[in-house]
């Protein structure tokens, strides 16, 4: 795990920028909004990303894809986002920020996305990496986009990339200054994971973070989808 670098943040950035593909101009119009559950977690940037039932990004109980690895573990979306982008049979649009550090910080923080869909692509999924944790991120796997202009909305849990062990030490952490570091996480890579993608089992408090404080039990976010156009 590396720290959350400025080279990842410009990434983010241009990927957020990419021009919507030609097929959307006169596609369905959703609005996403992403409201934090949590008191102590942080989201970094948003992977939104709307396709055919052909495409999932994670499906619990399997191996994770290095794409997804990296979301989860440094919070950078670029290899996920470019691996969608590049099967647009299956993929519609894919849309990604806020930059790393400045997404969803206190419980009932939203964000807004707009992302195009319809035709064959009517489902959507979204990942953000959590933090403070080693390799814990925020999913929605398949939602259905909703047929009519009535708002759907569903409560989001939060999984483990099964990729790193969660000591939950400021050494093995990326991010900004934690209070329990004294400055930024170190983001080294400890590995000896769990070999496939449980939902996560939350903060426990057995290495640097302090567990009341970034603790959560249940949904960690909620997504509201309406269509706008």
């Amino acid at each position: 795990m590396n720290r959350i670098s400025v080279a990842a943040v410009a990434s983010v950035l241009l990927l957020g920028l990419a021009s919507a593909p030609a097929w959307a101009q006169s596609a369905p119009r959703y609005r996403v909004t992403i409201t934090n559950l949590t008191k102590g977690q942080t989201f970094t940037p948003v992977l939104i990303a709307t396709h055919s039932p052909a495409t999932r990004i994670f499906a619990p109980g399997t191996v994770v894809s290095p794409q997804l690895q990296v979301l989860a573990e440094e919070g950078d979306t670029a290899m996920l986002a470019a691996l969608l982008r590049a099967t647009p049979a299956t993929v519609g649009e894919v849309v990604t920020g806020p930059p790393p550090l400045a997404g969803l910080q206190t419980p009932g923080t939203t964000r807004t996305y707009d992302i195009s869909g319809g035709g064959t692509f009517t489902q959507l999924s979204l990942a953000a990496m959590l933090i403070p944790t080693n390799d814990a991120f925020v999913g929605a796997n398949s939602v259905m986009l909703p047929s009519g202009f009535d708002p759907i909305a569903v409560d989001l849990l939060a999984y483990d990339s099964g990729t790193e062990i969660n000591d939950e030490l400021c050494a093995s952490i990326p991010g900004p200054s934690f209070m329990e570091c004294g400055g930024p996480g170190g983001g080294g890579r400890p590995g000896r994971g769990e070999g496939a993608i449980p939902v996560h089992n939350g903060m426990h408090g057995v290495g640097t973070m302090n567990a009341p404080l970034r603790d959560w039990r249940g949904p960690v976010a909620r997504v509201t989808i309406v269509r706008v156009q």
